[in-house]
């Protein structure tokens, strides 16, 4: 343990540091960071154990930020920690630098989240304490003995995916889980009592936390309170530390700049700026210094560290030999690598609906992914998930040797808790519930494509085809939605998302087997509720992991191209057999993938679509979804309003979902 005048001393480093690289990049937040530093400096010069040397280790405490805007300060203790240099702090919000303004994951630089968007990181922390659980049920604890720290904020409080992490993390008895929240009662363009006057002290022990309070600038009070939490051996524990935003600030004058909502998102400025680096020890011309004496402290607890790890990768290596077994799943299950799979047994069920062949997918991988856990929100027996969950049970408190996480309606907590579980390492996870609702999820698909983490979305019931249920529940935009996403390719110039909508259960087999094979970004598997015929007799099923290929062509000399996704590729072969009666000659191409498909040669695209032709597009959301592969020459049948409330049936033949309509359609294209 360090004196309180060397913590201290190491705090307003923090702060200098914090303020200093805000200030030259003449944008940021640095109050929060100001407030915060002291109980960061605890976190990580005190209790936080990683490997110096091997930043990935499976068996180290992890830390997840979520006010990602307070960046400053978690870059400034991960430089006291050597992660970062000088030279890259000064870089902050600059073009290439590995300092954004909010971070990115980054784990061999002690980054375990991207967090920008509030809420999400903590709730990615408690994905975390899900995983290391279930790892631990099957490993046992001499590998998974870590803590997962989270570090929200008044606005991640009031974000409403708190609610839903609160409750789950609670029930579960989530002890691995230690958040502290930093509650300085200031928000961007106001104080917190101008929008909140809940106890959130009763709100989480509502939930069945163990909620602490602490003076969170002072040294003794949060090491009382992490020391309380380690402790705690039934529940979550939330530290609530009363900070002040910008502490140590000081204004033009000289007087206090603290608890001021002016320093929470912009740079302190002019005299304000230098009075408040000199009242914090620090030189106004050369303030990107680490002083020596926090440089001596930190060193001291990189080698403490060296001992401590020592020690417990001494505990791994005897774990290891006694039980090989298990150390050879866990490495490969901490490699990054597909999983291997035996798909040679799976049979479908033909005609069935795409989501029932999922079903079938699933019940396989429960089998044979031991560290695959599934989910849903509360809609197991509709979207199918229930396929997986036949071969396995629930996660419950005190018992995590299942593998089914029920999350309840919240599908957002779901999408993000199921991301953390990722982020942890060494599970795989797939989560579903109908398509219209990936519209709460959307901003967890965003950051998990940012991150590259390769979850699998399972969005059923895909179209206007629910029926009776109405057009709430009718999904129209969405598929559009998720294929601009599509388009879109990550940092890494990897796919940001993968989105597979098969055309009936063959490849709703094939697509989960490169769903499953896929781990450079997430997937997504959009499903129907509906029975499907199946594709043609000798259809090559195996052209579906190229995104879009022919499954039916009866002329070389074809008039027209028949293009579609999912179920529409049925009612498009219908179609065809009364155009073939009337002498029209067709190809019929189905395109699971959009995304896939344009990242094959440009001949073969040119050999399925080529430039020119005539073709006509069918799709059960908006046109737009097609218009990029029709083309100039093209036409697209689609919605253009909301669905109905009817049986599916009725509503295929009011919306023109029909074979004859697709014959009335192309044949008014042609002419």
């Amino acid at each position: 343990m360090n004196d309180n005048k060397a913590m201290n001393r190491a705090a307003d480093n923090i702060r200098i540091l914090a303020a200093s690289m805000v200030e030259k990049a003449k944008s940021g937040h640095p109050g929060g960071a100001m407030g915060g530093a002291d109980f960061i400096n605890v976190l990580f010069s005190e209790y936080l154990v990683f490997d110096p040397a091997q930043p990935t280790w499976a068996g180290r405490d992890r830390f997840f930020l979520d006010p990602g805007h307070m960046s400053p300060m978690l870059y400034s203790a991960l430089a006291l920690c050597g992660k970062f240099t000088i030279d890259e702090l000064k870089s902050f919000r600059q073009w290439g630098s590995p300092t954004p303004g909010h971070p990115e994951r980054d784990v061999e630089r002690g980054i375990e989240n991207t967090s920008g968007p509030l809420g999400q990181g903590h709730t990615f922390a408690a994905g975390a304490a899900v995983a290391e659980k279930f790892l631990e049920a099957r490993l046992g604890k001499e590998v998974m003995q870590h803590k997962i720290y989270a570090y929200i904020s008044d606005g991640g409080i009031q974000e409403e995916i708190s609610q839903g992490v609160g409750r789950i993390a609670g029930n579960l008895g989530l002890n691995n889980l230690i958040m502290f929240y930093d509650s300085n009662d200031i928000q961007l363009s106001t104080e917190c009592g101008v929008v909140m006057s809940e106890d959130t002290a009763a709100k989480y022990k509502a939930w069945g936390w163990n909620v602490l309070s602490c003076n969170g600038n002072d040294v003794d009070d949060i090491r009382k309170a992490l020391d309380a939490a380690l402790a705690e051996k039934e529940r979550p524990t939330l530290i609530i530390g009363n900070t002040v935003m910008g502490k140590g600030a000081l204004q033009n004058d000289g007087s206090s700049y603290e608890h001021d909502i002016r320093t929470h998102g912009a740079p302190l400025g002019g005299d304000a700026y230098k009075n408040t680096i000199n009242n914090l020890g620090g030189d106004v011309e050369n303030p990107f210094v680490i002083f020596p004496e926090v440089e001596e402290m930190y060193a001291k607890r990189i080698k403490e560290l060296e001992t401590i790890v020592a020690k417990r990768h001494a505990e791994e290596e005897k774990w290891a030999k006694e039980n090989p077994e298990k150390a050879k799943q866990m490495e490969e299950w901490f490699s990054g690598k597909a999983p291997k799979i035996d798909w040679t047994g799976i049979t479908q069920k033909a005609d069935a609906a795409t989501r029932a062949a999922s079903a079938t997918c699933l019940s396989l991988l429960a089998e044979q992914v031991p560290n695959m856990i599934c989910s849903s929100a509360d809609l197991s027996n509709s979207d199918k998930t229930d396929g997986f969950l036949k071969k396995t049970k629930s996660i419950v408190r005190n018992d995590f040797s299942g593998a089914f996480f029920q999350a309840g309606v919240s599908e957002l907590t779901m999408a993000c808790m199921c991301i953390g579980m990722m982020l942890h390492g060494g599970v795989v996870t797939a989560m579903g519930t109908f398509f219209v609702f990936s519209d709460y999820m959307k901003p967890a698909v965003r950051l998990a494509a940012l991150m590259q983490v390769p979850v699998k979305f399972i969005w059923s019931h895909d179209a206007f085809r629910v029926g009776e249920d109405g057009p709430t529940h009718e999904p129209v935009e969405q598929e559009a939605q998720i294929r601009l996403m599509e388009k879109l390719q990550n940092h890494a110039s990897k796919d940001a998302v993968r989105v597979f909508r098969p055309a009936d259960v063959e490849e709703t087999t094939i697509c989960w087997q490169m769903a499953m094979e896929n781990v450079d970004t997430p997937t997504a598997l959009i499903l129907s509720r509906q029975n499907i015929k199946n594709l043609p007799e000798g259809n090559n099923y195996a052209d579906t992991r190229k995104g879009a290929y022919v499954v039916k062509e009866t002329a070389k000399d074809y008039d027209v191209i028949l293009l579609a996704s999912g179920s529409e590729v049925s009612t498009l072969l219908a179609g065809a057999e009364l155009l073939e009666k009337d002498g029209v000659k067709m190809r019929i191409v189905s395109c699971p993938s959009e995304g896939l498909f344009r990242r094959q040669s440009a001949e073969y695209q040119e050999s399925v679509l080529p430039k020119g032709a005539k073709i006509f597009g069918m799709t059960a959301g908006l046109p737009v979804t097609l218009e990029g592969l029709v083309g100039a020459n093209g036409k697209v049948f689609g919605l253009n309003s909301f669905g109905f409330s009817a049986p599916y049936t009725v509503l295929d033949e009011k919306l023109g979902f029909t074979a004859q309509n697709v014959y009335e359609q192309v044949k008014a294209f042609l002419a």
